[in-house]
């Protein structure tokens, strides 16, 4: 049991009643809880559960169920006045056999070995204080869980069989095998069908998790019989950790156990939801309500898997950015496919702030549609952000920036009177923009050089900034660029109007600026740009973009 406690909701009269109609995802399917448990002894806490399976390091799909279920969790608190008590259990598969030898750990070979065997006895190859490789995979998931401040109880497979809490429902399975077996066997092959058992016993003389066919299931006393790796038949009680369930029975044997009431998982496990809520019922049980989010892919398009290590960790983004930008992208169309990698991290960065800054002048029932309110549980941070994220990253390209002092001299000259020390949100993001700088952008950095069009027209632009006052703004400086563009062929655009009624401008300015410039196809709004970084410091970038000094 967890000693974090669950932050107190706001709950004015006005929020409970705009919950009951707000469209966030969150409350929809909140409202489908409600509607569950309305007949049920209000006493008994509703029981939020996601899964995970121990073979590989976490990756950001497996926070990204908590962190959803944890938003459905704070939804159905607020609809019900926090009357209801709530429980949220992270479970880990970790007496599943280890199928095969994950990619990313130190030695392969050490583990082949161990190949079937529960991932809860396979050895830690890590080195570290934690005895299995399961209970470092385990180990690693609460830490990380724990960096988020989640509420929520960690359940591992192993204990739970091992020490009984299952043996009521593995028995109920050995008295209704045969009901078992009608649910599964329409759903395989006929050669699996041959030697399918919904049981898997652990081998008395090897240790490994076997797929063998049932000799004997005896309901009455609750054994099965099965030949052993050396030939020998044995009999084994199904109790106390001597046999586990195969996943498919296992997900709804556990369900039923359980008593659960929400579980979220990916669209892989969609197919299989139907048989899983079926053997949730033979086994006594009430299937409980789910929802099935869409797959996160990594760049090149592949399903992201912890044994082959593609994809972001965890750690990874939090190298780059804050810890509710990765939220934000987790509440952000569960059901939408989304590549999951490096260069969704600064829009995930801007989108946070942006809506964190926007929640307090929103109506009640816009807060309620505002990520923010989802991520922090109604408890939205005052946050001031003067200069975006994606701002900072063009800063320290333009500056060549490589410790915070820099940037913070540009920061302050811009914005008088804000410091690391009074704004400690912009702070941490320019370290973050120095280091995401530093690793992705200026690797892929390549600077156009500029056509005979291009330079006149920086040769405009550098004239019109040195006409401007020192102290411009950066609507006036973005007014300015603009009047060079309006006049030159290749930047109008038809389709728009400039303020004058002539042809308006297209985007192939701006692209063409942040290309000889900064060597990058697009950027944040120019003119905000230039009165950061500073009217002088513009123009000796365009002089040295004009010397052929920048594309070298």
């Amino acid at each position: 049991m967890t000693d974090r406690s669950l932050p107190p909701l706001d709950l004015s009269p006005e929020l409970v009643a705009a919950a009951h109609t707000s469209k966030a995802w969150p409350f929809e399917e909140a409202r489908k809880l409600v509607k569950r448990i309305e007949k049920r002894d209000p006493s008994r806490p509703v029981l939020f559960e996601t899964g995970y399976g121990p073979s590989g390091l976490p990756h950001i799909g497996t926070f990204g169920e908590v962190a959803r279920t944890t938003m459905v969790r704070t939804a159905f608190r607020l609809l019900t006045e926090d009357k209801i008590p709530t429980r949220l259990l992270c479970f880990s598969d970790d007496m599943d056999g280890m199928r095969k030898v994950p990619d990313n750990v130190p030695d392969k070979s050490a583990l082949e070995p161990y190949l079937q065997m529960p991932l809860s006895v396979v050895p830690n190859p890590f080195g570290s204080e934690h005895k299995s490789f399961g209970d470092h995979n385990n180990a690693m998931l609460r830490r990380f869980l724990d960096t988020f401040g989640f509420d929520y109880e960690f359940a591992s497979a192993t204990e739970y069989y091992k020490s009984g809490k299952f043996d009521e429902i593995l028995l109920t399975a050995v008295a209704r095998y045969r009901k078992l077996m009608d649910v599964m066997l329409p759903t395989l092959g006929e050669e699996r069908q041959a030697t399918y058992s919904p049981f898997l016993p652990i081998s008395p003389t090897s240790g490994r998790v076997l797929y063998v066919p049932m000799k004997d299931v005896n309901g009455k006393d609750g054994t099965i019989t099965f030949e052993d790796e050396d030939g020998t038949d044995v009999t084994v009680s199904v109790t106390g950790g001597n046999v586990k369930l195969q996943w498919k029975p296992d997900f709804g044997a556990r369900w039923a156990a359980l008593g659960v009431d929400f579980e979220m998982f990916g669209k892989d496990h969609g197919p299989n939801m139907a048989l899983y809520d079926k053997i949730c019922e033979v086994l006594g049980g009430d299937a409980p309500d789910h929802f099935v989010y869409e797959l996160f892919l990594a760049d090149d398009g592949a399903k992201i898997s912890k044994s082959k290590g593609n994809g972001l960790t965890i750690d990874e983004w939090l190298t780059y950015a804050p810890t509710e930008s990765l939220s934000l992208y987790m509440f952000q169309k569960p059901k939408t496919a989304k590549k999951l990698y490096f260069d969704v991290i600064p829009k995930a960065v801007d989108e946070y702030f942006t809506f964190a800054q926007k929640y307090d002048a929103m109506p009640v029932e816009q807060k309620l549609q505002n990520p923010t309110w989802h991520i922090h549980s109604g408890k939205v941070p005052e946050i001031d952000l003067p200069v975006p994220f994606a701002m900072l990253l063009n800063l320290v390209s333009a500056s060549n920036a490589e410790n915070k002092d820099v940037l913070w001299a540009f920061i302050t000259r811009y914005a008088p009177g804000v410091t690391a020390e009074t704004h400690p949100h912009l702070d941490e993001l320019v370290g973050y923009a120095i280091r995401y700088f530093d690793d992705f952008v200026k690797p892929n950095k390549s600077f156009k050089t500029p056509d005979d069009v291009e330079r006149e027209a920086l040769e405009k632009v550098d004239a019109s900034l040195a006409a401007l006052p020192a102290d411009a703004d950066g609507a006036v400086i973005q007014d300015a660029i603009l009047d060079v563009a309006r006049k030159i062929e290749r930047y109008q655009d038809p389709k728009k109007k400039s303020p004058d009624g002539g042809p308006g401008v297209s985007v192939v300015w701006f692209q063409a600026l942040y290309q000889v410039l900064l060597g990058q196809e697009r950027g944040p709004r120019f003119g905000s740009f230039v009165a950061l970084y500073g009217i002088d410091e513009t123009r000796a970038l365009i002089a040295k973009a004009l010397a052929g000094e920048l594309s070298v």
